[in-house]
């Protein structure tokens, strides 16, 4: 097989035209590439919230390690400094006020949920709630 010439698929071959710019002709490159833009930072927004799942389960992991320390300081016969680590680390809150579930809860509720909003009514309102065109353009040109 010639190495420009590409194998159908079954999605290819069965598939009605789903192209960007055969559903979207209305939209203008500028448009496509802001819009594009937009979904890449939501993007990057939805793996914050997932490196701060990772802080949340670290964090809560360690906290439940100190209480293996704490035994074996004892046992070790380090009363004083398994009385420290209870005292001072054992559920000791990440910020002031707050365990990572709260962090967590309020990034999702408040600039996690507003950013997704805006994303979406400027997606809907320009591009019919369309998702992923400039990476649609991108495969096809890619493609072609």
């Amino acid at each position: 097989m010639p190495h420009d010439v590409r194998p159908e698929t079954a999605s290819s071959q069965t598939s009605p035209d789903t192209s960007p710019r055969a559903s979207s002709p209305d939209l203008d490159d500028a448009t496509v590439e802001a819009l594009g833009k937009l979904s890449e930072a939501l993007e990057t927004t939805e793996r914050a919230r997932g490196h701060l799942y990772s802080f949340h389960q670290l964090t809560g992991h360690a906290d439940l390690q100190l209480d293996e320390a704490v035994e074996l300081l004892r046992a070790a016969g380090h009363p004083e400094m398994a009385d420290m680590v209870t005292r001072e680390l054992i559920g000791l809150d990440v910020v002031p006020g707050r365990w990572t579930f709260q962090v967590v809860e309020e990034y999702e509720d408040g600039y996690h949920s507003v950013f997704t909003n805006v994303e979406k009514r400027i997606r809907d309102r320009l591009a019919g709630g369309r998702r992923h065109l400039h990476e649609a353009r991108m495969k096809e040109r890619r493609q072609s």
